[in-house]
């Protein structure tokens, strides 16, 4: 077995009597002494600090950069201002995803976010089609994020950084941070591309302001009620960007691009949101049945306890359209309705 990475802020995590758990390679924090749900609830209502140290930073240089994105990925990355970021989705030749991803239009290169458990599998794929752009971990930087109503203010604070221009998916090279607001919650957010040998000096510095670090279950739960899809839930490769109700980031008519002509075909099934009546959690893998014939028209993809609404909550591919469907749970029926795949919705 391969030894697990360790971000820059085990040690941080550790002093903090976090729970280090295995994830996609990586020993990282689960939950702190408070809890899942306390770190929830402080996100919802004030901020959370998270560290995203796993997640893939790959750097691409070189004067066909943007074409190579262009040709891999779903998104039209020459809409990019400097210093703007969009969602994307490198799909495989059947539409199915490889990994959803962020890139961003920095001064000197083109950045890639990709998933922790997918970094080596992007980092190849981009290299097999790169030709003359170099490609390459941006090994020396790592991130962290914090997130809620309160982040942008804490934010700013705490790097006495000018913020009010700074708008969704963009980013500010402020001093020797890069700073993003995107977010991954529900909640406003911001994310910062660090050196690694400063992380420490940053998390410590959220800390001292009495920010509640989060570990990975609050990130779940969080992103669950926002409704937003994970690689490995509601992402492989055999479900499209078009499946998950991500048709926005498929520009078609930007030309060629890998998965184009599957994707053309449009979507098999369809990502919705579930609310549960009872207590008990529907978890990944669960059979759907339709409550009006009892057929199977679907599968859970994440499931939850959702600490803002106070019941199971999850998310499902559906084959057919259903109002009402059921599950079966420890030899129960258990009765579900399909809404707004975005339960939380924060007041803007």
């Amino acid at each position: 077995m391969a030894e697990l990475k360790r971000t820059p802020l085990l040690s941080e995590h550790l002093q903090l009597k976090a729970k280090i758990v295995p994830f996609a390679g990586w020993e990282m924090p689960v939950s702190y002494p408070a809890g899942i749900i306390a770190e929830h609830k402080a996100v919802r209502a004030a901020a959370g600090l998270f560290d995203i140290g796993h997640m893939g930073l790959i750097k691409l240089e070189g004067a066909n950069a943007l074409a190579l994105i262009n040709q891999l990925a779903t998104n039209d990355a020459s809409r990019l201002a400097p210093g703007q970021g969009q969602y994307s989705v490198l799909c495989n030749e059947a539409g199915g995803t490889i990994d959803d991803i962020l890139v961003y239009r920095l001064p000197m290169f083109y950045l890639i976010i990709a998933n922790a458990s997918n970094t080596d599998k992007v980092l190849a794929y981009l290299k097999s089609a790169a030709g003359s752009v170099q490609v390459g971990l941006y090994e020396n930087y790592c991130m962290i994020s914090v997130q809620g109503p309160q982040a942008k203010a804490l934010t700013a604070k705490i790097l006495n950084a000018p913020l009010d221009d700074l708008k969704h998916n963009h980013t500010l090279w402020w001093r020797d941070i890069i700073i993003s607001r995107t977010g991954y919650t529900g909640e406003d957010g911001f994310e910062f591309i660090v050196a690694k040998k400063e992380a420490a000096a940053l998390w410590q510095a959220f800390i001292n302001k009495g920010v509640q670090p989060c570990g990975l279950g609050a990130r779940d739960t969080l992103r669950l009620e926002a409704g937003l899809p994970l690689y490995g839930h509601e992402y492989d490769e055999k479900s499209s960007p078009l499946d998950a109700g991500y048709q926005w980031a498929v520009k078609f008519e930007k030309g060629t691009f890998v998965g184009k002509k599957a994707l053309m075909s449009g979507r098999t099934k369809t990502l919705v949101g579930l609310e549960f009546e009872g207590r008990t959690i529907p978890r990944q893998g669960t059979t759907v049945f339709s409550a009006s014939d009892s057929g199977i028209c679907g599968e859970i993809t994440s499931g939850t306890f959702s600490p803002t609404f106070n019941k199971p909550l999850a998310l499902a591919y559906l084959t057919r359209p259903e109002s009402k469907i059921f599950v079966e749970l420890r030899g129960n029926r258990q009765l579900g309705h399909v809404v707004d795949k975005a339960f939380y919705k924060r007041v803007k």
